[in-house]
């Protein structure tokens, strides 16, 4: 019987290290609000830990982290609607911990653009949205998304493109809000 080649299973340490701003990052992107981050991704590294052993290497272990993290903020986000929460959108400063500082100015200016980026994305649905983040944040490749969402490359290019679609139709909204304020 031939031996069956699979590779060992990486560390939870080194998963954790090496992915932690990426999984932070998608989680918010998602929409999990920034008071509720540090607790969604603390589950979502506690699945990672318990399936770690069962990690068989067939897609990326960043797809596999996105696959785990897509489940948990889902399950956060009807567990709000279920309790009747909003998902509102804050205004404080997305920052991961030991992010770089900087100035006032500089902290205002990301403030307002991380505010309007989690508008805009509020406004996909949620297919749109997983879409959209994975491709156009993460810069993920489409076989990589699919397989992450389950579904059919085919799948991902149409909601990829009714995304951008949606996403940039918002921009507009905005930008034309943003030109009447000023006048």
């Amino acid at each position: 019987m031939p031996a069956r080649n699979v590779a060992a299973a990486p560390s939870f340490e080194a998963v954790y290290d090496e992915h932690f701003p990426f999984v932070w990052r998608s989680a918010r992107r998602l929409g999990v609000s920034l008071s509720a981050v540090d607790d969604v991704v603390q589950e979502i590294f506690l699945v990672v830990h318990r399936r770690l052993p069962e990690f068989e290497g067939r897609a990326s272990v960043r797809t596999w982290l996105f696959a785990i993290a897509l489940r948990v903020v889902r399950d956060h986000r009807r567990s709000l609607r279920r309790k009747g929460r909003h998902l509102a959108v804050e205004a404080e400063v997305d920052q991961l911990p030991g992010a770089s500082d900087a100035g006032p100015l500089e902290q205002a200016a990301k403030a307002e653009a991380v505010k309007v980026l989690h508008e805009l994305l509020d406004a996909l649905d949620d297919e749109k949205r997983e879409v959209f983040v994975l491709a156009e944040l993460e810069q993920l490749p489409v076989p990589e998304i699919a397989e992450a969402l389950e579904v059919n490359p085919n799948t991902v290019y149409s909601r990829l493109r009714a995304a951008r679609q949606a996403f940039e139709e918002a921009l507009a909204r905005h930008h034309a809000r943003d030109r009447w304020r000023v006048r």
